[in-house]
């Protein structure tokens, strides 16, 4: 079978062919599961992570992960039966010991007509347009988005030949990617990664950048954005800490999730082997770098970058043919990029809002239930998706999104401040519309605007309705209050 740009779709169980030809030559197998299409929900219970935590020494996690992987792949590639089995991730090891989630959902898997396919190809025409819907994509993808998307983005720009990725190890790193995010969290799944990635293309495309950026930079820029949240656990860092969770232990308190999803990612480019035809200074660099980009997320440190990057603006000296500060630029996008909802037209931006918040109340939930104190913005009974909404645009989107446009000016940096400042308005409309109330019930002041989104949860961005009680449980490690 011929190996092209175009995403493969193979029947599911069938395995791949002795012979994949990619673009450089033939590449022989001995797996016995496909690595094209989704994902076979059989072998998601068993699908392993790249990481284990009973070690402080975090290389040592790495290399016993690969060390485990040596030793186990000679023998099972003469035992079709036989599957190689990863170190339990977070996310698996949440999953097997049934804490913080309840019992996995099933992922549905079917395989796309040509109807469907046909329209998602239309849609990735247009994937530079500011108003790209990922969460149509996503459907017209079958949950595919974050695979469909970055592959292809990899493609247009000739990285996959310019580097000379394997095909097949670039597909399988994809997939093992959208896997670990956890398809349960309201937010931080991998449709949100989906979402960062086009935006981050968008800001690639800006002339200030793409004039300057090397083809190194920008496949770090899309991977970083693709990765960025990899294995959200849908519970930020305060509570992470105030529950002594091991990752909080392992990362001294300190960017513990961005840490979590840079080692993860980390992980995962080892286990597929994407760069072990790199010098291995190459390959550190690269993954140094890519952790330089995802930790610049962390919003706890907004005001760090923020401060850098007025400071540049102020100076005039921001030299793009500068690796240094082409490096900042792109992780100031990045920032840009995660926290971009307030700047998507109403009826994407909306969406955002309700499943972000969703989020912070389902960790409310979590916290109420064992007797923890509840974490700022995550009391469902006390804030509103439109206070939360307004206090975040006005603390941090709209200054972070104010210097975006001084250092780019174009006419994509003035549609964005303009959604923002409509979206406002809109929540604020909303806001002062009347509640229904129950003739039984008495009025309640509970949805008082509590303040500061500048409070926000670390890692968060910005909201999914109100809803139920969350199913997910406090994770093994923690203390109960």
């Amino acid at each position: 079978m011929e190996v092209c740009y175009q995403l493969p779709v193979l029947p599911l169980d069938r395995p791949v062919p002795k012979h994949v030809l990619s673009r450089r030559g033939a590449i022989s197998f001995s797996s016995s599961s496909s690595l094209f299409g989704a994902p076979d929900p059989r072998q998601l219970s068993q699908r392993r992570g790249a990481i284990s935590y009973d070690s402080s020494d975090q290389t040592a996690l790495y290399i016993r992960m690969l060390a485990r992987l040596g030793c186990s792949s000679t023998s099972a590639s003469y035992d079709p039966e036989r599957r190689v089995h990863r170190l339990l991730s977070f996310q698996r090891y949440l999953h097997s010991s049934r804490l913080l989630r309840g019992v996995p959902q099933q992922i549905p898997l079917h395989i796309l007509d040509e109807d469907y396919t046909g329209q998602a190809r239309c849609m990735l025409e247009k994937v530079g347009n500011w108003n790209f819907d990922i969460f149509l994509f996503d459907r017209l993808t079958n949950g595919n988005s974050l695979i469909t998307l970055t592959f292809h983005l990899l493609n247009q720009y000739g990285l996959v030949e310019l580097f000379q990725l394997d095909m097949v190890k670039l597909w399988r790193f994809l997939v093992m990617v959208q896997e670990d995010y956890h398809s349960d969290n309201p937010y931080h799944n991998a449709v949100h990664a989906a979402d960062v990635t086009q935006a981050m293309y968008c800001y690639l495309r800006e002339p200030m950048l793409a004039k300057s950026l090397t083809s190194k930079d920008i496949l770090l820029g899309l991977l970083a954005a693709a990765t960025h949240d990899l294995d959200h656990p849908g519970v930020n860092q305060p509570f992470l800490i105030k529950t002594d969770h091991y990752l909080a232990t392992l990362y001294r308190n300190t960017s513990v999730l961005e840490n979590h999803h840079w080692k993860s990612a980390v992980g995962l480019l080892r286990e597929t082997g994407l760069f072990s035809h790199l010098p291995a200074e190459d390959r550190l660099n690269m993954e140094r770098d890519l952790g330089s980009l995802i930790l610049a997320t962390d919003i706890s440190r907004q005001n760090d970058y923020l401060s850098r990057f007025r400071l540049h603006l102020d100076q005039e000296n921001l030299c793009m043919s500068t690796a240094s500060h082409r490096h900042f630029v792109l992780q100031m996008a990045l920032k840009c990029a995660d926290i971009c909802n307030p700047c998507r037209p109403w009826e994407l931006s909306k969406q955002w809002s309700e499943k972000v918040t969703e989020e912070f109340f389902q960790q409310g939930d979590i916290e109420k239930k064992h007797k923890l104190e509840v974490s700022p913005l995550c009391d469902r009974e006390m804030n509103t998706v439109g206070n939360i909404q307004i206090g975040f645009m006005t603390y941090v989107a709209e200054p972070l999104f104010a210097e975006w446009a001084r250092f780019c000016d174009t006419r994509l940096s003035q549609t964005m401040l303009g959604h923002m400042g409509l979206n406002k308005a809109s929540w604020g409309g909303l806001q002062q519309e009347p509640a229904p109330v129950s003739e039984e019930a008495e009025p309640s002041t509970a949805c008082a605007d509590t303040g500061d989104a500048a409070t926000a949860p670390s890692d968060g961005s910005t909201a999914t309705t109100a809803g139920g009680t969350s199913s997910k449980e406090i994770p093994q490690g923690s203390r109960e209050s």
